[in-house]
């Protein structure tokens, strides 16, 4: 063994194993290791393993990694130049070796109650996902005994070995959590963006709609209307058009007392151990009707907006209340002048032939889909056009490849995909690079915009903001989603009723039951 091998090894840098260094991080930026490229990896993205244990192998080697070594450095013992060289070391991944070895997870305080989780592997990378907001982080935890020893590089394989224990909505958030979290690692493993495995990039940056924030006077309205389009500098807006507006105002419903919660409200979430409330009845099955006056309430409601916004900006709407395809076609005529980006869930998604009749009727955009899961079930609204716009959330609608598939399929049929969004950044992160690789792509909701410390819950690991002016900013080189998690702030917002972090979850480790679902 040559001197230079011994000092390699006793740094832990022995061959074969490839190294990476990081390029010299700017002043004032967030390291920039990730998005790094280097040497010794081949055509295919594998590790290359020809050994290059000399001084003249290891300076050619620094140097292609991005590390300018002056002359002096150049003439200082070996030992020298390894210690100046290596300081910021990241190892490459060897793909076809990786195994999946854990699975743990945190949760947050983001929308009442969110999961984060992390999936870990042999060789020291890691990927995050999420479980959507309101729902149970044991939909994911369920999921560890099925992938433990798996390269988590086959995503695909592994999305259809845990497809079946996803449902609709929120029992879908554990297998989409893991989906996520596999595109995370494979991304770091290869040292590419999530958007790069997803087939490519048709923008740079993501547009974003938020709502339109609700005030006790107009002149506060008009104020906070546009803090959004001035100083946020969001170009997209959504807004609510709720019958529950309408609860003090005489004459304007019929047979929403009989629905009304202890407070009065017709509140579109309550509690979900109550069958029967006004909150778990399909909209079809409430008889609330709107009156002619209630119509013009609404109505009027929008005009404000509208001429606060002028009409340059797209105005989305969405939580109208729970009432019928009838209502629901009076209604939208009554706001059609002020052309409105879309009407969105007027009736239960699963009600195709009701949103085929809702489409033909009116001229405003009718969307639906953030509580489908898989294309599958996307299939019917596309194939009889019964929607204009489908609307996945990728943490139920299947992951971000089962949402690229689900926007490709809607575009070869004409319709356009918006995304539903509301979560931590890291189901952000995940939508931006699936909207980035989907071309009918048309923007992405953001739910957390006046969270002060949203943004912190992680760090990016290329240098970017997370958002710019109304933009998702997408990660052009750093791997995977492209951002960690800030330790110190996420543990700052863990739920109440929960607050380990990370803690081991042995008690998921084993298979008990026998999964297969045909004979």
């Amino acid at each position: 063994m040559t001197p230079s091998q011994k000092i390699l090894n006793k740094l832990g840098l022995q061959d074969p194993v490839p190294v990476e260094i990081a390029q010299p991080v700017a002043t004032g930026s967030v390291g920039s290791h990730a998005s790094s490229m280097t040497s010794g990896v081949d055509e295919n993205g594998e590790l290359e393993n020809t050994a290059q244990n000399s001084r003249r192998s290891f300076l050619k080697r620094t140097t292609l990694g991005g590390i300018a070594l002056g002359a002096a450095s150049a003439m200082l013992p070996i030992e020298e130049v390894v210690a100046q060289s290596t300081q910021k070391v990241r190892r490459f991944s060897t793909p076809s070796d990786l195994k999946i070895t854990d699975m743990r997870y945190c949760v947050t305080t983001v929308l009442g109650r969110t999961a984060m989780i992390r999936i870990d592997t042999n060789q020291g990378i890691y990927g995050l996902g999420e479980v959507r907001d309101g729902a149970d982080e044991r939909y994911a935890l369920m999921l560890k005994s099925r992938i433990l020893g798996e390269n988590p590089c086959n995503v695909e394989m592994l999305f259809k070995k845990i497809r079946q224990f996803g449902g609709q909505s929120r029992q879908a958030g554990g297998v989409c959590g893991v989906e996520m979290a596999l595109w995370d690692l494979c991304g770091k493993a290869y040292n590419v963006p999530a958007w790069q495995l997803l087939g490519g990039r048709y923008r740079d940056k993501v547009r974003l709609y938020a709502d339109t924030p609700e005030a006790s006077s107009p002149e506060e309205q008009k104020r906070l209307i546009q803090y959004r389009l001035k100083d946020q500098g969001y170009t997209w807006l959504k807004m609510d058009i709720s019958i529950n507006e309408l609860k003090d105002k005489p004459g304007t419903l019929v047979n929403a007392d009989a629905w009304r919660n202890a407070q009065g409200n017709l509140a579109q979430w309550g509690d979900m151990r109550n069958s029967m409330s006004y909150a778990n009845t399909l909209h079809p099955m409430t008889q609330i009707q709107i009156t002619d006056k209630g119509l013009e309430e609404l109505a009027r409601i929008v005009e404000n907006v509208r001429s606060m916004v002028g009409y340059e900006t797209p105005i989305s709407s969405d939580h109208y209340g729970h009432f019928d395809l009838n209502n629901g076609i009076r209604l939208g005529r009554a706001i059609e002048k002020y052309r409105l980006a879309w009407l969105e869930d007027i009736v239960s998604w699963e009600l195709t032939d009701q949103w085929k009749t809702l489409s033909d009727a009116l001229e405003t955009p009718c969307l639906t889909g953030e509580d489908i899961y898989l294309l599958k079930y996307f299939k019917p609204l596309i194939d009889k056009r019964a929607v204009d716009i489908v609307h996945p959330d990728l943490a139920s609608s299947g992951g971000l490849l089962e949402t690229k598939r689900i926007g490709d399929y809607a575009e070869e049929n004409g319709v356009a995909m918006a995304m539903h969004q509301a979560g931590t950044p890291i189901s952000f992160m995940a939508s931006v690079h699936c909207a980035a690789a989907t071309q009918n792509f048309l923007s992405l909701e953001h739910h957390s915009i006046d969270l002060p410390w949203w943004e912190d819950l992680v760090k990016t690991t290329d240098g970017r903001k997370l958002i710019t002016k109304g933009f998702a900013n997408l990660p052009l080189t750093a791997p995977g989603l492209g951002i960690e998690l800030n330790d110190e702030v996420v543990k700052q917002h863990l739920h109440a009723n929960d607050k380990s972090y990370f803690a081991p979850t042995p008690q998921w480790n084993d298979v008990r039951s026998h999964d297969r679902i045909w004979s």
